[in-house]
């Protein structure tokens, strides 16, 4: 799909969370294009990247987040203005929309929903060598307990999974890794869908939310929190390569 193609207004409903990929690959012509319609304080952050690869993406991923929100709001897309938590993530004032991106090696996700706190989290699939031991640092003595007794391929697919579901939880209400990764538990059982187990030790908060793990392309590894129940997902593929 073409951004420009799809219909100037997005309609989204209560209990729709749409969910959109771009590559962040894209010729010196378009990456200079999407660096006009960011503010001075976005071309400021990019302009910070040691390499130019990272500034590129930065461009792309922030440049497309403006053009997507654009088509919700029916608002052109470089006079959207952004507000920021104290831990940096953004936010549009005066609408209901609710919004979280997250990007890892050559691709972006953009999450897309309304009242409800999101976070979406995306991984490069890579390998771990030390699993077992960032568990046992960074997650709950049940997750780690999981982890070390599972052969070694299987540390490295499982601490991915549980990371991208704590991350996107701690995205969702703002927290980012501050939050502690060990407070949300992740429960991973074979016969149903991931999903949290508890929350800061609250099994009754944890059961408020949606959580949704997906792969977006090979090679990735992605997931979705929302503070609600009972989620609809659609899914978006954006071609800025034209």
């Amino acid at each position: 799909m073409f951004l420009d193609q799809v219909k100037k207004e997005l309609e989204l409903s209560e209990n729709n969370v749409h969910i959109w990929s771009t590559n962040l690959k894209l010729s010196s012509g378009k990456i200079e294009e999407l660096s006009t319609i960011l503010s001075p304080d976005e071309k400021d952050r990019a302009n910070r990247f040691y390499f130019e690869r990272d500034k590129n993406r930065f461009i792309i991923a922030r440049g497309t987040l403006r053009k997507i929100l654009s088509r919700y709001l029916n608002i052109e897309s470089k006079k959207l203005q952004f507000t920021y938590s104290d831990r940096g993530k953004p936010y549009l004032q005066n609408t209901s929309i609710l919004f979280n991106l997250s990007h890892s090696q050559d691709l972006a996700l953009y999450a897309i929903t309304k009242v409800s706190l999101i976070g979406i989290d995306l991984e490069y699939i890579r390998p771990i060598n030390d699993a077992e031991n960032l568990a046992k640092r960074f997650f709950s003595l049940q997750e780690y307990n999981l982890i070390s007794q599972l052969p070694s391929q299987k540390q490295q697919e499982t601490f991915l999974k549980m990371w991208t579901c704590k991350e996107a939880y701690l995205k969702a209400t703002g927290d980012g890794l501050a939050g502690s990764l060990e407070k949300v538990e992740i429960s991973l059982t074979p016969e149903k869908p991931v999903e949290f187990f508890s929350i800061n030790g609250d099994i009754e908060e944890a059961s408020h939310w949606y959580l949704y793990q997906f792969i977006p392309q090979p090679n990735y590894i992605a997931a979705v929190a929302v503070a609600q129940k009972n989620q609809k997902l659609s899914f978006w593929q954006i071609n800025n390569t034209e």
